[in-house]
């Protein structure tokens, strides 16, 4: 009897996980789903993914050979209005000068949500929530946003992806900057192509292999096609109107994936998510010869450079207009000054980063604007008509990710680079703002690939050698309401110039006030003055008269008050007890302060912060603080410096430790009694 009740248990408890499992297939949302009011993994996610399933594999046509078909099925739950941005999806397609281009088909898409019965209901997605954007003449975009969002609800789609570019797989993600709860990845390639896979990410899986027969229907005795991007077509033959073949299967699932933080100076925190890259290394057909496809970075910059070559031969377009830029200019410094200016004072930027060009130099030049491409192909060849020793750079912006492999699809925008004896300048004509050598920071991304006209090419940095700098005089008075008021007066190089140009140049006193009072509560600014806005080789220099409120208390007859005011960094940026992902500055920066304080009448020190000296590693970042006292004076001096543009993983700790003792000094207080 006892092992009846024993055996009967053992059904219910099986029967009860059966009941109560996630059902993944779509349409199956269960009212559990909609009632779960926070994630198991993160508690404080605004959304987080249930479950998300892709499956590509290789099918074919008489008509192109083989074409790959993508499947993709999501499930995301969101808990509340801030997670409403999961709700837009966009999936690029991509196109090609021949004709061939990828297709969206099938998508559906439903949100579901509890209505006043209690029971789940379902608004399915319609054509109006469904936009085809065009982002370049290669690339276009099928974005759409769920319908009828609400806290609580969850949302699913799938669709299918039919692209013909079977050499231009699109990684695999598992990791978000949400909860994933479930994830399925597989991939099915026929036995006559062999990929590499590249794994990215700190969280572990385990891929599995398996193979099984396949045969496909080829209608007649034909060629096996395979249309490669870039790569011309290669084939190998079968007869009998049919092919069988080992398919390779490649499965990965996990579950419970924490998500990336994101925290300051992240950079593009996609970079650092745990995905897998299926690269095609060679195809290997029936009676016909291997074909190699992986590449080398010399060889991806030879096939780069050629589809730059016509675009850089032009030059009759603009000798007239050069001759009359350059005239007077007789240094290479002066130059390239002279060139990058007009370049950048006649073209507009269209907004497209693409290193292919979209109009072309010449109709570009016409037209006054074009995109990257365009604008920095047309400054190179102007450069190399003056003589100057001036090739492109292409790199990968940070929204587009760091290229793993040698691939052109890992670039996406080009810049041009003088080199000089011991130094390469870049220059990016698209920013009307940039001084030479200044790129904007979203295009500061791992390095960039400079290409000769030689066809030889190497490594480049993208930050600036020298660091952007910002030095600050500041003349405080110290009042009896304890408030204080006083004058600013600063002095911005490199990227911290381009900044205030980027957003300054354009905006009028009162706009400017505004803005540069948000990050500083309790403070009111007069006669602010900027210099050198539209002088993109000078320093911007800033001023402003301040007056500060609630910037000292009185404690038992004794004044207290930070002599940095709200200058100070508030706290420390870095709140993560550990970070799986380096730190971006971007660009090395020192900032330094000399601040002068009178004393009030009356009062005397009673006591000042201690000077104190840090360094970080072997001087990858320092920190300086001095305070004295001259008669009825206090002058503090203070310089951070951050030294490397990139700080590891490995290293965040120490950063984040140092960054607390930088922000507790900053805030020390000094202390004046009446006397």
């Amino acid at each position: 009897m006892k092992s009846k009740i024993v055996l009967l248990t053992f059904f219910c408890a099986c029967f009860f996980q059966v009941a109560t499992a996630q059902d993944f297939r779509f349409g199956k949302v269960s009212k559990e789903e909609i009632l779960e009011t926070e994630n198991k993994i993160d508690p404080t996610a605004n959304a987080a993914i249930l479950y998300r399933e892709i499956e590509t594999s290789f099918d074919y046509n008489t008509a192109d050979g083989f074409y790959m078909t993508t499947d993709v099925f999501e499930r995301i739950k969101i808990y509340n209005k801030e997670g409403f941005t999961w709700a837009t999806n966009e999936v690029d397609r991509y196109l090609s000068s021949t004709g061939k281009e990828d297709e969206v088909k099938g998508l559906k898409a439903y949100t579901y949500y509890l209505g006043s019965n209690d029971k789940v209901e379902e608004v399915k997605l319609q054509n109006d929530g469904i936009f085809e954007i065009e982002n370049n003449k290669y690339v276009h975009q099928t974005k759409f946003t769920m319908p009828d969002l609400r806290e609580g609800c969850v949302i699913e789609f799938k669709y299918t992806i039919q692209s013909p570019f079977i050499g231009n797989i699109e990684e695999f993600r598992f990791q978000e900057t949400i909860p994933v709860n479930k994830v399925k990845v597989k991939f099915s390639a026929p036995e006559y192509f062999n990929f590499q896979t590249h794994q990215r990410g700190w969280i572990p899986y385990r891929i599995d292999r398996n193979k099984k027969e396949r045969t496909i229907d080829l209608g007649r005795s034909v060629n096996l096609s395979v249309g490669l991007t870039d790569r011309g077509t290669r084939s190998g033959t079968t007869s009998n109107g049919n092919a069988t073949f080992e398919e390779n299967i490649y499965t990965i699932e996990l579950t419970d994936v924490p998500p990336l933080k994101v925290e300051a100076f992240a950079g593009n925190i996609n970079n650092y998510a745990t995905t897998i890259k299926f690269e095609l290394s060679y195809t290997d057909f029936p009676g016909s010869t291997i074909d190699t496809y992986s590449t080398t970075w010399e060889a991806v910059s030879k096939t780069t450079y050629d589809s730059f070559d016509d675009e850089l031969s032009r030059t009759g377009y603009f000798e007239d207009d050069l001759a009359t830029a350059t005239k007077g200019a007789s240094t290479p410094e002066e130059k390239v000054i002279a060139i990058y200016n007009f370049v950048k004072n006649k073209m507009n930027w269209n907004g497209n980063g693409s290193f292919y060009s979209e109009e072309g130099v010449k109709d570009a030049y016409k037209k006054g604007a074009g995109n990257a491409a365009d604008i920095n192909l047309m400054l190179i060849g102007m450069l190399r008509k003056a003589g100057l020793n001036a090739n492109p750079v292409i790199l990968s912006t940070k929204a587009h990710g760091i290229p793993l492999f040698p691939t052109r699809n890992g670039f996406n925008y080009v810049v041009a680079a003088v080199e000089r004896p011991n130094e390469v300048i870049l220059l990016d004509a698209t920013n009307k703002n940039a001084d030479m050598g200044i790129l904007n920071p979203q295009l500061i991304n791992w390095q960039g690939r400079l290409i000769r006209k030689d066809r030889s090419s190497n490594w480049v940095p993208l930050s600036p050698n020298a660091p952007a700098t910002q030095s600050t005089m500041v003349n405080i008075e110290l009042k009896d309401d304890f408030s204080i008021s006083g004058k600013v007066q600063n002095r911005s190089t490199g990227h911290y110039a381009w900044d205030l140009r980027e957003k300054y140049k354009n905006t009028n006193e009162e706009s400017a006030r505004k803005a540069l009072e948000k990050d500083k509560p309790q403070t009111e600014l007069s006669e602010i003055k900027f210099e050198n806005l539209n002088e993109t080789e000078q320093h911007v220099s800033l001023s402003y008269n301040f007056e500060a409120f609630d910037m000292a208390e009185d404690i038992s007859g004794k004044i207290y008050f930070t002599p940095m005011a709200f200058l100070c960094e508030k706290e420390n940026p870095f709140k993560l007890d550990n970070r799986s992902y380096p730190v971006d500055f971007s660009y090395a920066r020192k900032d330094r302060y000399i601040i002068n304080i009178d004393v009030p009448e009356g009062y005397k020190v009673e006591s000042l912060p201690e000077d104190a000296g840090l360094t970080l590693g072997e001087r990858s970042a320092s920190f300086r603080y001095a305070i004295k006292q001259m008669g009825n004076k206090l002058q503090l001096s203070v310089e951070l410096s951050l030294n490397e543009a990139f700080v590891s993983a490995e290293e965040y700790s120490n950063l984040k430790k140092f960054y607390q003792m930088v922000v507790d000094k900053e805030n020390e207080k000094v202390v004046l009694v009446k006397g």
